[in-house]
């Protein structure tokens, strides 16, 4: 009878320790967010720190860490480390045996804590830490003037976290008398570049309010209710329907309509789509109507070239050739290609597609003559016919120079505009010499072609 008494007047005193409907006033300048709590009046007091003279301080099991900074959107918070007493490699918590937290709260160290163990024993060589030469510990003693009385000392280093040290940084006789932490340090970074020390500790995502009655909750969002999850006999603030539990603000968060939602999203992204497609088609619209007044702009400049070339004179009817054709005969005016070179440009042999042999003959870049010039020339030469002119076929005027087109004729001379007797023709030099034995003179000087 009295452990049932006993146990009952502890469960109230629990309950009523624990009962915390209101914020927790500020430490001096720092906030102090829900849930961690500086009395049992305010937040959940089983998240408890302490706030002394305008200081915020956590409590380990047998000593105390000034708080550094608390960032309530990561549950994480960083206390300053205890620090070497003065010309010794001894931290001053020695005597407590280091951090050490009760794993029983919702506190533990983040595996973003790099330690460094100062003044070790011998007997740590067989541990998983990294006692080496290269440990980082060495560049702490010899980058810190408060360490330097660690040199010669062993030492060694580690990432905190993980189950067997997430609950304590041990120092002691059989181990290491002193250590430091470094949160998210960058190992290849100078000592002078470090962080100041400091350990982080993350804090568990609370459970909801416990109440003692209905008016100890938000009675509008939540009720009292029993926390069958534990099995305790605490009560708890649930939240009533249409609200969530909210374990950053502390709060029952009010629960956006699904269906509303849902609705509005489909709204604004059918929107959004019909938008999108409606740019789309006008944009295709406009490329494509410039597409065709591109090609039929050609076509009629084709027409007007062929024309050209076809006009009446009683010579066979010249072609013109595009510039791709060209230059897949020529495979892309390759040197390999190469018959002869001249005043007027280069001379190349190609291959068109139904596999007659041809010569290309391009003027050099810069030639001025323009287009209906080249033309004109091209259906007065289509008229001269000799026995020692190879014939030519055609010409293309798409590509940056002038390009004539001739018939080809294996190991003849060079082309020029003259005949076997040096006689002139009177037309600008784009005629080649049949089978002739005689070197002939010419304007444009250029080497022999096979």
């Amino acid at each position: 009878m009295e452990l049932l008494l006993f146990s009952t007047a502890f469960l109230l005193t629990f309950a009523g320790f624990t009962l915390s409907a209101e914020p927790c006033p500020p430490c001096g300048n720092t906030t102090v967010p829900f849930p961690l709590s500086t009395s049992s009046s305010c937040n959940d007091p089983s998240y408890k720190i302490r706030c002394s003279s305008s200081t915020l301080f956590f409590d380990t099991l047998n000593y105390s860490y000034p708080i550094q900074s608390i960032n309530p959107n990561t549950q994480r918070f960083i206390i300053q480390p205890a620090s070497l007493i003065s010309n010794t490699c001894v931290t001053t918590d020695k005597i407590h045996q280091g951090i050490q937290l009760n794993n029983t709260l919702p506190f533990n160290i983040t595996s973003s804590n790099t330690i460094v163990y100062l003044n070790c024993t011998q007997s740590l060589l067989m541990s998983p830490l990294n006692c080496s030469s290269t440990s980082l510990c060495h560049s702490y003693i010899n980058g810190t003037v408060s360490a330097s009385a660690c040199g010669g000392e062993l030492c060694c280093s580690y990432r905190a976290g993980g189950s067997s040290n997430s609950y304590m940084i041990r120092v002691r006789e059989s181990g290491c008398s002193a250590y430091s932490s470094f949160v998210n340090l960058d190992p290849v970074l100078q000592v002078n570049r470090w962080p100041e020390p400091g350990l982080e500790i993350q804090w568990l995502l609370p459970k909801e309010t416990v109440c003692g009655s209905q008016g100890d909750c938000d009675t509008t969002k939540s009720s009292c209710g029993a926390d069958t999850r534990s099995g305790n006999g605490i009560n708890r603030c649930f939240c009533n329907s249409g609200f969530v539990w909210d374990p950053v603000q502390g709060v029952c968060a009010e629960v956006m309509n699904k269906g509303s939602t849902d609705r509005t999203a489909l709204i604004a992204g059918l929107t959004s789509g019909i938008g999108a497609l409606l740019i789309i088609v006008i944009i295709a619209t406009l490329l494509y109507k410039r597409h065709r007044r591109i090609v039929e702009a050609q076509q009629r400049l084709a027409k007007e070239r062929e024309g050209i070339l076809n006009a009446s004179g009683g010579g066979r009817a010249a072609k013109l050739f595009t510039g791709r054709e060209i230059k897949k005969a020529t495979n892309d005016l390759s040197s390999d290609r190469l018959l002869g070179i001249g005043g007027y440009g280069e001379v190349y042999k190609g291959i068109l597609q139904d596999g007659t042999v041809i010569a290309v003959k391009c003027a050099k870049l810069g030639n001025a003559k323009g287009t209906d010039q080249i033309l004109n020339e091209v259906r007065i030469l289509c008229q001269v016919n000799h026995r020692n002119l190879v014939g030519l076929l055609g010409c293309c005027v798409e590509l940056e120079q002038p390009i004539m087109v001739y018939e080809f004729i294996e190991n003849e001379w060079s082309y020029s505009y003259r005949d076997r007797h040096n006689e002139g023709i009177g037309i600008s030099g784009i005629r080649v010499l049949r089978g002739t034995k005689t070197e002939p003179t010419f304007d444009e000087r250029g080497s022999r072609g096979d």
